[in-house]
This record gives structure tokens, sequence and C-alpha cells, in this order.
């Protein structure tokens, strides 16, 4: 179950401070926060959780380990050996083919360093009205675009470059936070967004990417009225597994924005493991690792007494474990290249 879980790595930490967490928890998956510096310090510290992996631990399967490395204000690796990427205003403006064999290269420096997850690109579509009004992606230039086609030209020749350097990328943040106001990781105001239905065009970049090649999607912690009444949407059946998996036919890996965003603590840390799960989602990403493993306990608890959540975690786990195949983690897997 452990490979359902993504926790964070600070930059402050020492080096062997997730070594439990592996070795004993099982947790197969880490995204590096804080900012990096320099490619030395992030390929050793990859090297050495690859090296925590093993038959107990893991199962002999190899990690995840990912970055958020947009660019422009988006990016936690820094310094000698990356690239900083411009933002993705920026990058829209030159020529798909200019962008993917720019972000070919900025993929194999991830690679070099021990990176094989890209939590990007963005594929919410800002529009010119709400602009730099929208707190998590206008106000930063993060968005590609303010219609659907320009962030579609643009993300899939960036998850285009991503896979040809060798790194798995992330379509976020599903179904889009293109129209809020609000920013989910600091307040549950301003993050409805009550025009987006099944036949959305902001939907367009999504499908684009997956049909791109991208390896993850990233649902959002926003709210969809129109979508699901009830539940945010990495809560919600109906957007997770109705749209994205049946209307979308999506079936690869879906993974959280941050658990700890303060749109998702209205629920507990056992209710927001539970609930995303049912709901059709595959990995928790929580920046905490003490936040992490209480998740997973609870998870297991549930699962234990609940045949329908049971299958739900199975199903999950094997949608995590066909990715790493793609990436060449499992033991027999062909390495990726």
């Amino acid at each position: 179950m452990g490979q359902l879980l993504m926790v964070g790595f600070d930059t402050n930490a020492t080096l062997d401070s997730l070594n439990d967490e592996i070795g004993s928890q099982h947790i197969g998956n880490v995204i590096y926060l804080g900012g990096w510096e320099g490619a030395d310090k992030v390929r050793s510290t990859s090297a050495h959780l690859q090296k925590l992996t093993s038959t107990q631990a893991t199962g002999g399967i190899g990690l995840i380990i990912a970055a958020d490395q947009e660019g422009g204000e988006v990016h936690q690796l820094r310094g000698v050996g990356f690239t900083r990427p411009p933002s993705a205003s920026q990058q829209a403006q030159l020529t798909p083919d200019e962008l993917t064999t720019q972000a070919t290269q900025w993929a194999r420096e991830l690679k070099d360093a021990g990176v094989n997850v890209n939590l990007a690109p963005v594929t919410d579509t800002v529009p010119a009205d709400i602009g730099r009004a929208n707190e998590p992606i206008g106000k930063w230039g993060r968005q590609y675009g303010s219609t659907p086609r320009t962030v579609s030209r643009a993300a899939t020749a960036f998850l285009k470059g991503m896979l040809a350097g060798g790194v798995e990328g992330t379509v976020k943040h599903f179904p889009g936070l293109g129209r809020i106001r609000g920013n989910t990781d600091f307040t549950t105001a301003g993050i409805t967004d009550d025009v987006a239905t099944v036949d959305d065009p902001f939907l367009g970049p999504f499908k684009d990417g997956i049909d791109a090649g991208a390896g993850l999607v990233m649902v959002s912690s926003a709210r969809y009225p129109k979508l699901d009444a009830k539940n945010a949407a990495m809560f919600s059946p109906a957007i997770i597994d109705g749209l994205l998996r049946g209307r979308m036919g999506y079936t690869g890996v879906v993974i959280t924005d941050d658990l700890n965003a303060a749109a998702a603590r209205t629920l507990s840390p056992a209710d927001r493991a539970v609930r995303y799960i049912s709901a059709g989602g595959d990995i928790l990403l929580v920046g905490d690792p003490t936040v992490g493993t209480t998740m997973l306990t609870a998870l297991a608890t549930s699962a234990a007494g609940s045949p329908a959540l049971s299958t739900k975690v199975s199903a999950s786990v094997l949608r995590v474990l066909t990715l790493k195949d793609r990436m060449g983690l499992l033991p027999c897997s062909i390495p990726a290249q």
C-alpha cells in the first residue's frame, strides 16, 4: 500500500530522514520540496533514496522521485546543473518544435539528477478577463494561455520533451483551476468554478496531454458544482471515476494536489485518504511524511473492513505499478532509456 503515497523531502532535511519511511513503512514515492540547490546534491540524494529500495522495503520496486519543475516562479531544482525554464506564458511564445527541444534538455537534466517525474505542465486555462486575479495560476504566469487551443499547443510540446528526455510528465490541475480566484493551498474561499461541465472546452488540454502520453494526471482540491455538488474534485467519484476515467477514457495514474492544502484540511487525514481512493484516485501526495503514514494506516484499516475499498486499493496499486513498469522501476522491467 506504500506505493500509494508520495511524501515530501525538504532540502534542509538530513540525508537519512526518509530511511524509516521507505525501509519500514514501504513508502514508494518522494517529492523534492523547498528549493534544492545544485544537481550534485539532488543526484546524491536520489541515489541514496533508490538504494533504500529492497525486496523487504518496497518489494524491489524503485521509487518515483518527483519535482515541480514547471519554469518561471515554480522550479524546485536550481543552481549548477539545472536550467531555469522560462514561465509557461513565455514558453508558449516558442514554436512547438522549439519548446519540445528545450524541454527535452530540461528533462535530461532532471533524469541525470535522479528525478523521474516532473509534476508539470500546467494545463489550466486562465481566461483573459480573469488573468492575474486567478491566485494559483494567473498571478504567477503559470498558464500557457487564455484559450484551450493555446494551452494544448504548448503543454503537449512540453510533455513530448519530457518523455523524450526520459521523464514522465503530469497534466494538472484537473478539471482546471483557471476560473477560480482563491488559492486552494491557503484558503477555502473563492475556490469554486461554477461554470465547468462535462462538455467544458477547458478539459481539452487535459485530454490532449493524456493523448500525448502524460504519465500522471493531478486532480485539484477546488469545487465544481455542475460536476459534483457535494465534493471537491479530489474526493469526487463523479469527477475522477466518472468524468476522467469514464467519459475521457483515462486509465493511468491520478495523483492529488497537496493533501495538506487548506482546501483539503476541512477533512481529517484519515478521511482525505479514504475518500480519495474511494473516488478513484491513486497516489496521495503529502509534504509531511508523518501525516502521510497516518493516512496509510487509516486506509489499510478501512480497506480491511470494506471489500469495495479493498478492490479500489488493489486497482490503484496496479495502476501505479503499471506506470512504474513503463518507467523501468520494477524488478522485471526493461530499464527505462
